[in-house]
């Protein structure tokens, strides 16, 4: 009776060992294939549509052969529940990925981002057209407008009140979103320059410091010049001559602007063309820089009231105006 009670013990015990042992490979069979690679060898989409289930998610991994035996997956979810809480949107499958980090992507809503530049020195006009071009990203009509009417601006005037910079989203973000990011943003680093202005500025309001900002955007790229370039208009108002800047010209043109400017095109008056006008144009030409708020809000302290391009994206300053035509003669009218 003792040996056969010993020896049954030993048969539970083996089957104990066994059946531990398979318990174990089992686990690490599923751990393992957390490990395995999805089948892509390029970057592809993935949506996950609103109430889609864990098991109808693994029936499109495998109906789109980006899985094989999904059947592991349904008890990879069992040892770790949590995988089960997947994440509508659309999300980027990398040849990089393995199952793992595909599902901690859509447990985590990681969805693939999408991105726009929206570039200094364009017009809303400009812009508009980039932003129509954009996959995944649903447009609005007047969107500009409702921005500032949804911010308490009723003027109607949008141009230069939208922050330039690179702006990521999902897929399926309005327009409207995004472009009130823009706003906000403008508006933060505008209201901060114009507190922070250097003194007895001949501005009025934080929107003139904008207009004059657009302006020095439009007329050099060069970032060392922008303090002077602000200086010489600085100068000018306070002297109460005209601006005459010809990228205010430009934007008064409109549409008829074909790349030239006449002298019949300086002669004309329009509300934007600095040569006929006195002080500032009514509103921004184009979105400012930065760079160039800063430099309008501090501009250098130069007694210069010309500037003239070298044609490298360059200009000669000058502090009178034998000087300037001296630089106009030699830099434009002899080229």
């Amino acid at each position: 009776m003792k040996k056969i009670i010993i020896s049954l013990f030993a048969s539970l015990f083996t089957l104990l060992t066994i059946g531990a042992m398979s318990l174990y490979w089992g686990y690490q069979m599923l751990l393992d294939y957390g490990q395995q690679p999805i089948n892509v060898t390029e970057a592809q989409e993935l949506t996950v549509k609103r109430g889609t289930t864990f098991n109808q998610f693994i029936s499109v991994l495998e109906s789109t052969d980006l899985i094989k035996d999904g059947w592991k997956l349904k008890w990879l979810v069992r040892l770790k529940p949590e995988l089960a809480h997947i994440r509508s949107g659309l999300y980027e499958i990398t040849p990089s990925d393995n199952i793992d980090s595909l599902l901690a992507k859509i447990v985590g809503g990681k969805e693939k981002s999408f991105g726009v530049t929206l570039l200094e020195g364009q017009t809303v006009k400009e812009w508009s057209q980039v932003l129509a071009t954009q996959d995944k990203l649903v447009m609005q009509a007047d969107v500009f407008q409702q921005i500032l009417l949804d911010n308490g601006d009723d003027s109607g005037l949008p141009e230069g009140k939208f922050f330039p910079d690179t702006y990521h989203y999902p897929a399926g973000s309005s327009e409207k979103a995004l472009l009130n990011k823009s706003y906000l943003k403008m508006q933060q680093e505008l209201e901060q320059a114009w507190q922070g202005r250097q003194a007895n500025l001949p501005l009025k309001s934080a929107y003139e410091l904008l207009i004059l900002a657009s302006i020095i955007e439009k007329e050099t790229g060069k970032a060392s010049e922008r303090p002077w370039i602000a200086a010489v208009f600085v100068n000018r108002l306070r002297k109460g001559m005209r601006l005459q800047t010809d990228p205010t010209v430009i934007y008064g043109m409109g549409d008829r602007y074909n790349g030239n400017i006449t002298r019949k095109d300086l002669r004309e008056t329009t509300a934007f063309n600095t040569y006929r006008i006195n002080g500032l144009p009514p509103t921004p030409i184009a979105a400012p820089s930065l760079a160039a708020i800063k430099a309008a809000a501090h501009p250098a302290d130069v007694d210069y009231f010309y500037f003239v391009s070298r044609n490298d994206g360059s200009h000669v300053f000058s502090k009178t105006l034998t000087e300037h035509n001296r630089a106009v003669n030699k830099y434009q009218r002899n080229r």
